[in-house]
């Protein structure tokens, strides 16, 4: 276990208090006022540790195989954590186009092992990494929202449209970076397959 590898499990160990602090704040006796904010701070954690795991590992030469696969779930699980929590409580997200990030990431990483196993090694794309930066710009935007309604800037309908077209347009891209990744590397997920 390298530090970059315990950055990567602590993202892992802290999205669970996402949900819980979302959707059982009055439980835990915490006024719904400050729930924005602490969700940001563990969002910001996680994302923060996110860019140091990989900065890290570069810098210290620690790139390794468990890395390359510990890193991107813990990503997936991060993200997609926060995008079914929304789903939840006043957002209201629909669960189906939640599910379209659900259904990305386990299609890519089937056949990225898949690969794997054959002997090919499937580059991240660009589109990829644009995605990921989306997600969570669209994840602090949705935060953001909260904080203003919270404040009474902005209605309940506008918070929950805004959120629902932010999510869709982040989304739409999703489907497009997993053509994107298809495409570049269909020659070997072709090769994978005819194996199997």
């Amino acid at each position: 276990m390298s530090i970059a590898h315990l950055f990567t499990l602590l993202r892992i160990l802290i999205i669970p208090l996402f949900p819980v602090f979302y959707l059982y704040y009055s439980s835990l006796g915490i006024s719904f006022f400050w729930v924005p904010v602490i969700l940001i701070i563990l969002l910001g954690i996680c994302e923060f540790s996110d860019l140091f795991d990989g900065f890290l590992a570069r810098r210290k030469n620690q790139v390794t195989d468990l890395g390359k696969v510990f890193d991107p779930m813990a990503d997936s699980i991060t993200r997609i954590t926060v995008f079914f929590t929304f789903t939840q409580g006043i957002i209201g997200l629909p669960i189906l186009l939640v599910m379209v990030f659900l259904y990305r990431e386990f299609v890519i990483n089937t056949f990225r092992t898949l690969c794997a196993l054959r002997g090919y090694a499937l580059a991240a794309r660009m589109s990829g990494k644009i995605k990921a930066i989306l997600q969570a710009i669209v994840a602090f935007l949705i935060l953001g929202l909260m904080i203003c309604y919270n404040l009474r800037w902005i209605s309940l309908a506008t918070l929950r449209v805004s959120s629902l077209i932010s999510v869709s347009l982040v989304a739409a891209y999703a489907v497009l970076s997993m053509i994107d990744y298809f495409a570049s590397n269909w020659q070997f997920v072709k090769k994978s397959v005819k194996k199997v």
